[in-house]
């Protein structure tokens, strides 16, 4: 009877105490009661592209390698860097991709597609309804980034999703599009900072726990992010966003952690690169995969944990296997002698090396 009261004690003592700090430093002294609870992940991959050479091959094994990653999480994102504009397909600088490549992501574990990208209009504004069209029409399938219409875009722009009991908005936008046309109708959501506050709002507005914002910014190629990137993060960060998770420039940048209304920490991966390409310049070929975790306790209020990621590789036809294959590094290391050019390999660890080293990440 004794232990129990104790334990009663400190459980008020940890609550009341606890309240004072930011929610991801709690500790709880007691365990199995106040810690207990259903956690929900959130896993976001980079850039799936479909270059010609590509097109070229079929395309199952392309995520075979982290399909039981997507799988598991609760809900998997990815950035979807191509149109669906019809035959015939092509790649850079017009991208238009099958629609099977869309349903194989899908089948792979993606939920949630992004569309807020600058290759979304390479097809015009026809390639984009399309898109659209097939999106719209896949069971199972979630996207945000562009809509035919204000009613479509009432209903992803935020795109609010429910796992589990934890409803989640994401903001997904574009620095602008390749030709620079964007139609009133269809439309692609851009970084206008007025729209960008009212997707917030409308999320707060709609019992959204989370507002996880998806920019398409950055300069290309570039380790480090810019001023521009910082200025949008802070300004996200000081709206209300719980994270920010950032693409386009084909290579991972440095990340941070800013500070929200009332000291809440946001934490800020200005980009996580490709997940699949053909793409071969230095650094284009590692990705790195973020996990948003989210949690929800008896009689508390739901909170985040810190993100995990985790970096990927993807590796060409003919370099591991005869085909595209992104792989986990770390699940590879140390496993050269199954490269079918170990110096590929040998090109894994050193990217591997070099861009943990320039961005400061740690896996």
């Amino acid at each position: 009877m004794k232990s129990k009261i104790i334990s009663f004690v400190l459980l008020m003592y940890c609550t009341l105490s606890g309240a004072q700090q930011h929610r991801w430093e709690r500790i709880s002294p007691v365990r199995g009661l106040w810690d207990k609870g259903d956690t929900v992940s959130v896993m976001i991959i980079g850039d799936v592209m479909m270059h010609a050479r590509q097109l070229q091959y079929d395309c199952g094994p392309f995520l075979q390698g982290i399909k039981d990653r997507l799988e598991t999480a609760s809900l998997a994102v990815a950035n979807m860097e191509f149109t669906l504009g019809g035959e015939p397909y092509s790649g850079y600088p017009s991208f238009s991709a099958p629609d099977s490549y869309a349903a194989y992501v899908k089948d792979c574990g993606i939920d949630v597609f992004l569309m807020a990208n600058n290759h979304i209009m390479d097809k015009g504004t026809r390639g984009l309804e399309r898109t659209l069209e097939v999106y719209r029409n896949m069971e199972g399938i979630r996207f945000t980034g562009a809509a035919a219409d204000s009613a479509e875009r009432a209903r992803n722009h935020p795109l609010i999703v429910a796992v589990e009991g934890i409803r989640i908005a994401f903001v997904n936008c574009t620095y602008g599009v390749n030709g620079g046309y964007v139609p009133q109708w269809p439309c692609v959501n851009l970084q206008d900072t007025d729209d960008l506050s009212e997707a917030i709002a409308s999320a707060r507005r709609s019992k959204a726990d989370f507002v996880v914002a998806l920019p398409h910014w950055g300069e290309e190629y570039v380790l480090r992010h810019g001023a521009s990137q910082q200025r949008l993060a802070q300004r996200l960060a000081e709206e209300g966003v719980d994270a920010v998770v950032g693409a386009h420039p084909h290579v991972v940048q440095d990340s941070c952690i800013l500070s929200g209304p009332m000291g809440k920490k946001v934490p800020v991966f200005y980009s996580i690169g490709n997940a699949v390409s053909n793409m071969s310049a230095p650094n284009t070929r590692l990705e790195l995969a973020v996990t948003l975790r989210f949690v929800k306790r008896p009689w508390a209020d739901p909170e985040m944990l810190p993100p995990s990621v985790e970096f990927l590789w993807c590796t060409l036809p003919g370099k591991l296997i005869a085909n595209y294959a992104v792989v986990p590094v770390r699940e590879w290391m140390g496993r050269r002698e199954q490269w079918m050019q170990s110096s590929d390999y040998d090109n894994m660890v050193s990217t591997y090396e070099r861009v943990k080293s320039i961005t400061g990440i740690q896996d």
